[in-house]
């Protein structure tokens, strides 16, 4: 009994400790040559719910982001709490009040999650009471960078993007279309997995939310020339406790490609 409680207690103060700022950086070829380094601040999964995820932690989070000064935020989904043993519950309007206070040079973007109820409109309409650009099936044009966003399928989303020019990139809750990006697209952002949440030594992840497994669990993934960035996220699903994948966000810096470079992912850590 000892040891359970022991265990709940180190998986309860990881899942609240302050999220690790993780940080990459890549080159991009859709960025002019001389374009100034751009700075986008990942953050997903909120899942604002007690005991974890109170108004007062959220608020703490916002002030942390604030303070890397990003050029833009990227806000990937799930605000809304879903643990099976939550002591409090709050509405849409509640849940993303306290990312009214995020700021963000170009502006703060955010998408829908799986568990942002069926139809979104009332998670769409709390997102912008706060100021934060909701991206559901659209694209938008930030200088050398174009931003856009879905929930699940690429479609026409992927079509508005690739019709503009600069340095792409596709925000999503969850990574999985990642395996069939088209052609044209840099970088996608993304979270949803919470890096498994639970994992535990010889064992790994209990669960990915994945059909992928483990291949786009966590971190940075290059493929064909294109990159990915999966956030471990900031909140908790069904159990308020993380073991081995604490709470993130990643603070990604964006570069232009020397002529004839090779490397896209310059630096990460």
């Amino acid at each position: 009994m000892l040891l359970v409680l022991g265990v709940a207690g180190y998986g309860y103060a990881e899942a609240t400790r302050a999220p690790v700022v993780r940080r990459a950086t890549f080159t991009l070829p859709d960025l002019p040559p001389g374009t100034a380094p751009i700075r986008i601040l990942l953050m997903a999964d909120m899942h604002a719910q007690g005991p974890d995820m109170p108004t007062a932690r959220l608020e703490r989070i916002v002030g942390q982001a604030n303070a890397l000064h990003p050029d833009i935020i990227v806000l990937a989904g799930d605000f809304i709490g879903n643990n099976v043993v939550a002591t409090r519950r709050y509405d849409e309007a509640a849940a993303i009040a306290p990312l009214a206070g995020l700021r963000a040079k170009e502006g703060v973007f955010a998408v829908l999650g799986n568990n942002d109820r069926p139809d979104g409109a009332a998670a769409m309409a709390a997102l912008r009471a706060a100021g934060i650009n909701v991206l559901e099936k659209r694209a938008v044009q930030l200088g050398p960078i174009v931003l856009g966003g879905l929930r699940t399928r690429f479609g026409s989303t992927v079509r508005r993007i690739l019709a503009r020019s600069g340095a792409r990139i596709v925000i999503s809750h969850s990574p999985d279309g990642f395996a069939s990006l088209p052609p044209g697209i840099d970088l996608m952002l993304a979270g949803h997995t919470h890096c498994g949440q639970i994992v535990l030594p010889l064992v790994g992840p209990l669960a990915t939310g994945s059909e992928f497994g483990s291949r786009y669990l966590c971190g940075v993934t290059v493929e064909n020339g294109r990159a990915l960035v999966v956030t471990g996220g900031l909140g908790t699903s069904q159990v308020p406790f993380r073991i081995g994948a604490p709470p993130d966000m990643w603070l990604i810096e964006l570069r232009p490609r020397p002529p004839q470079a090779l490397p896209t992912l310059v630096r990460r850590g």
